[in-house]
C-alpha cells in the first residue's frame, strides 16, 4: 500500500509538470495576446482605476442633495465673565453714562443636534451633470488606452513574427552554405577549387552566425516589450505563431467615430454643463434647517453650587443668494465659452483629419498588398535561381562568384518578402484604427 501510495503521488508528481511544460510551450496567437494584455496590462488597470476614481466622484456630487444631520458640542468655563454697559438711565440715571456689569456663570455647556435639507441647490444639481460627463469622458479615455494597448500588441507581435521568420531563413542559408561548404572542401581536396573560394564559403558561414545571433538578441528583445504590454513577469517564456496571417484582398471597413472624435464630444457636452453650472449659480439656493439641543449653566464657587440645563430647539428657511460677485463668475462664463468654440473647432479637425486618414491608410494598404504580391515573385524566382546555379556550379558550368551572387540574392528577396508581409499587416491595422474599428475587428 505504501508503494502503491508513493507510485501514485510520482504519477501526480509528473503529470502536473508535464501539464506546466505543455501550457509554458503552448503557442500564443495574436488574439491570445490581445485578451491578455486588455486583461492584465497595467496601463489599462491604472485606466480602469480613474474610472472607478470617477464613480466616487459622481455619487459624492450626488451626496450634495442629501439632507445632512450635525451633532455640536460646546464648553467653556470663564475664569473671567464678560463684560457688558449698561446705561445709567434704566435705573433713572443721566443719559450718556454707562455702568459696566457681568452677567452670567463661569459654567457654559451648548449641545445640538442641526438639520440641514436642501430644498433646491443649483449648484449641486450642476456639480450631478458635470460628475456624470466627467465619468463618460473617463470611460472614453479607458477606450482609448485599450485602443492603444491593441495597436501596441499588434504591432510588436507583428514585428516577432518578422525576426522569428528571418531566423528561420538564416538557418536554412547556415544549413545549405554548410553544404556548400562541403562540396566546396571536397572540389578543393581534389585541386579543383581554391583556398580562397573556401575561404569565402566560411566567411559566409561567419556572417550568417553573426546575424544569427544579432536576430536571437532582436528577438528577445521584441518578446520582452510583448512581455511587458501583457503584464505577465518578464521570467516567463512565451512562444509566438510564426504563421502569418494577411490577406493581399482589398479590405473595406465602415467609417466609425474614432476615440478621439468620441473623447471631443464628450468633452463638449462637460463643458457646456460646466457653463450651464455657471449661470445657475446666479440663482438662490433654499434650504430647511432645524436644531434642537440644550444649554447647561453651572456655577461652583463654594456656596449654592449648581448645574442646570435647558432645553433649546427650532426650525426654519434659509435662502442663499449671490447677488454681486465682483465680476468674476462673468469672466469664468466667458473662459468657458472660448472653452467650447475652441473645442468644435477642434473636432471638426478631428472628422476632417479622420476622413484624410482613412483614404491614405486605404491607399497605402493597397499598395503593400501590390508590393507583396511582388515580392512572393521575386522571392519565388530568386530560390529557382540559386537552386539552378547550384546544379550549373556542380556541373561546372557556374563559378562560386555565381552561387555567392544568387544566394545574396535570394536573402534579399527573402527580406523583400518579409518587410512587405509585415508592412502590409502593419497597414490593415493602422486602417482599422483610423476608421474607428481596431477594438471591433480584432
Amino acid at each position: 500500500m505504501l508503494v502503491n501510495a508513493h507510485l501514485l503521488k510520482l504519477v501526480l508528481v509528473l503529470s502536473i509538470l508535464l501539464l506546466a511544460t505543455n501550457l509554458e510551450a503552448q503557442t500564443w496567437s495574436l488574439k491570445q495576446c490581445i485578451d491578455t494584455a486588455i486583461a492584465q496590462n497595467k496601463t489599462l488597470k491604472i485606466a480602469q482605476a480613474d474610472i472607478e476614481i470617477a464613480n466616487g466622484k459622481s455619487k459624492e456630487a450626488q451626496g450634495g442633495l442629501i439632507p445632512k444631520l450635525y451633532a455640536n458640542a460646546d464648553y467653556r468655563y470663564y475664569t473671567d465673565l464678560p463684560y457688558q454697559l449698561l446705561p445709567a438711565s434704566i435705573f433713572n440715571g443721566p443719559a450718556g453714562v454707562y455702568k459696566e456689569a457681568q452677567f452670567g456663570v463661569s459654567h457654559n455647556l451648548n449641545a445640538s443636534l442641526n438639520l440641514d435639507v436642501p430644498l433646491y441647490n443649483p449648484q449641486a444639481i450642476g456639480a450631478i451633470t458635470v460628475s456624470k460627463r466627467a465619468k463618460e469622458l473617463n470611460q472614453i479615455q479607458f477606450q482609448q488606452t485599450e485602443e492603444q494597448v491593441v495597436f501596441d500588441v499588434s504591432n510588436l507581435y507583428y514585428n516577432a513574427q518578422l525576426v522569428l521568420s528571418q531566423i528561420v531563413f538564416i538557418n536554412n542559408g547556415i544549413s545549405n552554405t554548410d553544404k556548400l561548404l562541403g562540396n566546396i572542401q571536397l572540389l578543393y581536396s581534389q585541386q579543383m577549387a581554391k583556398g580562397t573560394d573556401v575561404d569565402k564559403i566560411k566567411l559566409q558561414q561567419s556572417q550568417l552566425k553573426t546575424q544569427l545571433s544579432k536576430a536571437n538578441a532582436q528577438y528577445q528583445q521584441v518578446l520582452n516589450l510583448l512581455k511587458l504590454q501583457l503584464g505577465v513577469a518578464p521570467s516567463r517564456p512565451i512562444t509566438i505563431d510564426e504563421t502569418f496571417s494577411a490577406s493581399t484582398e482589398t479590405l473595406k471597413y465602415s467609417a466609425k467615430p474614432t476615440s478621439d472624435i468620441l473623447l471631443f464630444n464628450t468633452k463638449e457636452q462637460l463643458l457646456k454643463s460646466e457653463l450651464k453650472t455657471l449661470k445657475l449659480s446666479h440663482l438662490p439656493s433654499f434650504s430647511l434647517y432645524g436644531t434642537y439641543g440644550i444649554t447647561g449653566f453651572g456655577n461652583y464657587s463654594g456656596t449654592n453650587d449648581f448645574f442646570k440645563t435647558y432645553p433649546i430647539g427650532f426650525g426654519g428657511v434659509k435662502m442663499s443668494w449671490l447677488i454681486f460677485s465682483g465680476t468674476t463668475l462673468e469672466y469664468k462664463v466667458l473662459q468657458k465659452r472660448e472653452e467650447i468654440k475652441q473645442n468644435t473647432i477642434r473636432l471638426e479637425l478631428l472628422n476632417d483629419k479622420q476622413n484624410v486618414q482613412i483614404e491614405n491608410a486605404q491607399l497605402q494598404y493597397e499598395v503593400t498588398s501590390s508590393n507583396l504580391l511582388n515580392a512572393k515573385t521575386q522571392l519565388t524566382l530568386a530560390e529557382t535561381i540559386y537552386s539552378k546555379t547550384l546544379i550549373q556550379q556542380k556541373e561546372g558550368v557556374a563559378s562560386l562568384t555565381d552561387v555567392l551572387l544568387s544566394d545574396n540574392t535570394q536573402k534579399e528577396a527573402q527580406q523583400n518578402y518579409l518587410s512587405a508581409l509585415v508592412d502590409l499587416m502593419k497597414a490593415d491595422l493602422e486602417l482599422k484604427k483610423v476608421s474607428g474599428n481596431i477594438i471591433i475587428a480584432r
